[in-house]
C-alpha cells in the first residue's frame, strides 16, 4: 500500500489539530429554570388536619411534607380490585402503547442522528468500467480509437467538520424532544391510573345513588298507594292523590338518568383497560369498598417541578428551543466538510491490488455565508420560539401551583361537607328511629313513617356524593403533585463539547 506524501500529510494533521483546538459551540447553553421561590401553595395557612366525620370515609386527613410520592399510590385506597383494574390498564392501554411507540420513535431518531452526527461516515466502493477514447479529442490527426476496462475499489470518509457546533446543537435538540416524549409517556400513565381511580369512585357513588333513590321510589309508591285508598274511601282529596303522583314521576324520572351515566362510567373503563364496552367485565365497586387515606403526600413547591410530568416535559421543549436556537446561529458561520479516499485503480482485474495501483484523495471545503437575509431571520424566528417556550413553561409551572393549591381547599372543604352531611344523615336516621317507635305504638301514621323514611333517603345521597368526592379530592391530589410516575431513561441533552 502506498504511503501519503509527507508534505500533505502534515499538513492535514496541522489543519486538524487547529481546527481542534478552535472548535467551539455557538448558542446558548440550557440552564434548568429556578424552581418557584413560593413557599406554600396557598395564601392561607392549612389546618393541621381536615374536618372529620363518622365512618371510614370520614376520617380526619393529615398532610405530611415528603421528598417523593410512591409511584403505585392507588393502593393506599385498600381496594385490591382497585389495584388490578389500574394494572391492567397500565398493561394494555392503547393510549400508552401509542406514548410508548412515539418515544422509541424519538429516540431512535436521535441515535440515527447521533451516528452521522458524532462519527465520519465510511463508505466502500467497488466498480469496473468499459471505456473508449479517440486520439482525435486530444489533437492527434490519425484518430485512432482505444477500448480499455478500468477497475477500482476504494474507501471514502466523509465528515463535516462541526467547527462551531450547528451539528451538536441539532442532536441535543433531538435528545430533548426524547425526553419530551418520555415525559409524555409518564403523564399519559399518571392521567390514566388517575381517570381509573376516579372512574372507580363515580360507579360506586352512581350504584349508591340508585339504590337510595329506588329506596325513596319505594316509599313514595307506598304512600301513593295509601292516598289511593283513602280517595277511594272519600278520605283524601284528589289533590293529595295527584300531588304524590307526581312526586313518584318526578323521583321515577332521577333514576334512568343516574343509570346511563353508570353505564357510561362502565364503558369508560372498558375504554382504558383497552377493551371494547361490550365484552369487558368490569367490576362492581360500593363506596364500603375504599379507605380513605388519612396521611397526604405533599412536596414542597421547589420540589415540584421535579415531580410532575408535564413540568418535566415544558422543561424539555424549552431545551430543544434552547438548542434549535443554536442552530439558527450557528448556520451564520462557517462550515467546514473534510472527505478522504483511499484505494486502487488499474486496467485489469488482475492488477487492481498490484503494485502501483494505489490512489489517494484528500479534500477539504469551507464554505462562509456572504449574503443571505434569510439566515439572520431564521436565528430571529429561533430566539422567539425559545422565548416563546420559556414563557410556556412559566405558565406550566403556574398552572401547577393552582391545580395543586385547588386539590388542596376542596380537601378541607369538602372535609367540611362531609361533616355537616354525616351530621344531617345522623339526624335523619334518628328521626326515622323515633317515628317508627311511634308508629309502633300508634302514636304515628305510615304516612309520617313513609315521609321520613324518604327524607332519610334523600340525606343519604347528599351523604353518598360527600364521602365520594373526598375520595375523588384525594386523588386529584396524588395526580396534581405529579403520582410519584416512574420515569423511563432518558437521553443526555446536553451539547458535545
Amino acid at each position: 500500500m502506498q504511503n501519503f506524501p509527507a508534505t500533505p500529510r502534515v499538513m492535514w494533521m496541522a489543519l486538524g489539530a487547529a481546527l481542534l483546538a478552535g472548535c467551539t459551540t455557538v448558542g446558548p447553553d440550557f440552564k434548568t429554570p429556578p424552581a418557584p421561590g413560593v413557599k406554600q401553595y396557598t395564601r392561607q395557612a392549612l389546618p393541621a388536619q381536615t374536618a372529620s366525620a363518622p365512618g371510614v370515609l370520614g376520617a380526619a386527613q393529615q398532610f405530611q411534607t415528603v421528598d417523593s410520592i410512591a409511584p403505585d399510590w392507588w393502593r393506599t385506597y385498600g381496594s385490591a380490585p382497585l389495584d388490578d383494574l389500574v394494572n391492567t390498564a397500565l398493561r394494555t392501554s392503547p393510549t400508552l402503547a401509542a406514548a410508548e411507540a412515539t418515544l422509541r420513535q424519538a429516540q431512535q431518531t436521535y441515535a440515527a442522528q447521533a451516528g452521522s452526527t458524532l462519527y465520519p461516515t465510511v463508505n466502500g466502493k467497488l466498480g469496473a468500467s468499459r471505456n473508449q477514447t479517440n486520439t482525435a479529442s486530444f489533437g492527434q490527426s490519425s484518430g485512432a480509437t482505444n477500448i480499455f476496462n478500468l477497475y477500482n475499489a476504494s474507501i471514502a470518509v466523509n465528515y463535516n467538520f462541526d467547527l462551531f457546533g450547528g451539528n451538536r446543537r441539532a442532536l441535543e435538540a433531538l435528545a430533548a424532544q426524547a425526553n419530551y416524549q418520555q415525559y409524555q409517556l409518564d403523564g399519559a400513565r399518571l392521567t390514566l391510573a388517575a381517570n381509573v381511580v376516579t372512574a372507580a369512585f363515580t360507579q360506586a357513588q352512581l350504584g349508591a345513588q340508585i339504590d337510595a333513590s329506588e329506596a325513596i321510589l319505594k316509599a313514595q309508591q307506598n304512600q301513593l298507594d295509601i292516598a289511593a285508598k283513602r280517595f277511594n274511601l272519600g278520605a283524601a282529596a284528589r289533590t293529595d292523590v295527584l300531588t304524590l303522583q307526581t312526586q313518584v314521576e318526578q323521583t321515577r324520572a332521577t333514576i334512568p338518568p343516574l343509570r346511563n351515566k353508570l353505564e357510561q362510567t362502565n364503558h369508560l373503563l372498558a375504554v382504558l383497560l383497552g377493551q371494547a364496552p361490550g365484552a369487558a367485565d368490569i367490576p362492581r365497586f360500593t363506596l364500603a369498598d375504599f379507605t380513605l387515606p388519612q396521611t397526604l403526600p405533599m412536596v414542597v413547591p421547589s420540589a415540584l417541578v421535579q415531580q410532575r410530568p408535564d413540568i418535566q416535559a415544558s422543561q424539555a421543549l424549552l431545551h430543544a428551543a434552547t438548542a434549535q436556537y443554536g442552530v439558527a446561529v450557528s448556520n451564520l458561520y462557517p462550515q467546514i466538510d473534510l472527505s478522504a479516499s483511499l484505494g486502487t485503480q488499474a486496467l485489469t482485474l488482475g492488477a487492481l491490488f498490484g503494485p502501483g495501483s494505489t490512489v489517494w484523495a484528500l479534500a477539504g471545503q469551507l464554505a462562509q455565508p456572504l449574503f443571505n437575509a434569510g439566515l439572520k431571520a431564521g436565528a430571529n424566528a429561533a430566539e422567539a420560539s425559545l422565548q416563546a417556550a420559556g414563557a410556556n413553561y412559566q405558565q406550566t409551572v403556574l398552572q401547577a401551583l393552582r391545580n395543586v393549591a385547588d386539590a388542596l381547599r376542596a380537601l378541607d372543604n369538602d372535609a367540611q361537607t362531609l361533616q355537616a352531611q354525616a351530621a344531617a344523615d345522623t339526624s335523619a336516621q334518628e328521626s326515622l328511629r323515633l317515628v317508627d317507635q311511634q308508629y309502633q305504638l300508634g302514636a304515628a301514621s305510615y304516612l309520617q313513617l313513609l315521609t321520613a323514611q324518604q327524607q332519610a333517603q334523600q340525606t343519604r345521597i347528599g351523604l353518598i356524593s360527600a364521602q365520594a368526592q373526598r375520595l375523588a379530592d384525594s386523588a386529584a391530589l396524588y395526580q396534581a403533585m405529579g403520582g410519584g410516575v416512574v420515569a423511563g431513561p432518558h437521553v443526555a441533552a446536553s451539547a458535545v463539547k
